[in-house]
């Protein structure tokens, strides 16, 4: 990927650090005009009938396409992203995610480690709480690893938890992952995922960013952050979520953007999940339990469709109990939920739980999002 040239990297720098002048307004400003150097080099006046600014925005754009004491700062930014060998990208200009372009308030600048590829497109974004239960956990790496196996990019925020694990379990499944940044490149956080950092953009992806390398990891910045995650992507998947918080601000971003927004099921008892089962309580969110509801929802036929499996032939483990035997025995290798399975077995679901648990342990069967088993 081509960074921008310096003399365009500074004249936008110049412009969004004008006062009364937001992104929304300096998109505009940019689709009429072209570029930042057409925007510096164009009496301020003239820009202000083309695209009706109101006095103060005047006022802030001459003030700051007229004021260069910072541009030996923007340039030392500009060579530390060229010495990392990473990119800025800019908008309207080549490189430029088309479906961040798209959005409401794109970011005019885009620090990039790494590459964002054509293939980028087709991606999902998986967010939720910084600490997950076991449940929360397993879901993430299962959809993470799902979507890989699918072609899919998993787009994430790089914070604990969720984010984290979606980034770990795209890696090893050998796919790609783009990470959001909400700070700086001088200032990854959190500190522990540097390493992670390093292996995504090592041709496994990119970490993306449109703060300057200097930022701090501010918590006012989180929100910019996450309509990013949602607008690079094709759809927004809530693992584990309370009814406030940065996962939910991003389903809302997904929402407003037009994309679609998935939710994992959990327990009702749970605070972590009050956001995911609100989200599908109001209709906001399709409830999802494996990554072919995602691509159901987008449309999106499966690479292969799994082999058929000729229950006939099953063959029940020699070593299981009575009830362990009469439990493996009701489910196959389709996802069943628990209270089918205590229908079958005419067991309660507390004994069939502590049963399934012994069987799970055993590496006979496996759970998956919303209280669904399946054999191994």
């Amino acid at each position: 990927m081509r960074s921008i040239p310096l003399e365009e990297f500074i004249a936008l720098r110049r412009l969004l650090r004008s006062s009364q002048i937001g992104i929304v307004r300096l998109r505009s400003m940019l689709d009429a005009f072209g570029s930042g150097v057409a925007l510096i080099d164009t009496p301020a006046k003239q820009i202000a009938q083309e695209v009706k600014l109101s006095e103060a925005a005047y006022k802030g754009l001459v003030d700051g396409t007229g004021n260069g004491d910072f541009d030996a700062d923007y340039k030392k930014d500009h060579d530390y992203i060229t010495n990392l060998g990473g990119a800025i990208l800019a908008y309207g200009k080549d490189g430029y995610p088309s479906q961040l372009a798209d959005i409401y308030d794109p970011p005019i600048l885009l620090y990039v480690l790494g590459e964002i590829r054509e293939e980028d497109k087709k991606s999902v974004a998986i967010v939720g709480t910084r600490t997950p239960t076991p449940y929360g956990t397993r879901s993430a790496m299962d959809i993470s690893s799902g979507l890989v196996r699918e072609n899919f990019t998993v787009v994430s925020g790089l914070a604990r938890g969720i984010d984290t694990t979606s980034h770990k379990a795209a890696l090893e499944a050998g796919g790609r992952t783009i990470a959001v940044l909400g700070s700086g490149f001088r200032n990854i956080y959190p500190q522990e995922n540097k390493k992670m950092v390093k292996e995504i953009m090592d041709g496994r992806g990119a970490v993306i960013t449109e703060y300057s390398p200097d930022t701090k990891p501010d918590a006012i910045n989180f929100p910019g952050r996450n309509r990013i995650i949602s607008g690079l992507s094709l759809g927004v998947l809530v693992v584990e979520a309370a009814e406030k918080g940065g996962a939910l601000l991003t389903a809302g971003f997904a929402i407003d953007q037009g994309k679609e927004v998935f939710a994992i099921p959990g327990n009702i008892t749970s605070v972590k999940s009050g956001g995911t089962n609100r989200l599908i309580q109001r209709g906001e969110a399709k409830l999802v339990i494996d990554t072919l509801d995602i691509l159901d929802e987008l449309n999106i036929r499966p690479q292969k469709a799994p082999e058929p499996v000729d229950e006939s032939v099953l063959v029940v483990p020699e070593d299981l109990t009575i009830f362990e035997e009469k439990i493996y025995s009701a489910i196959a290798f389709q996802p069943i939920h628990i209270d089918e399975i205590a229908n079958l077995t005419g067991l309660n679901v507390s004994e069939c739980l502590t049963t399934l648990l012994t069987l799970e342990l055993k590496g006979y069967v496996r759970q998956l999002p919303g209280k669904n088993f399946k054999r191994v």
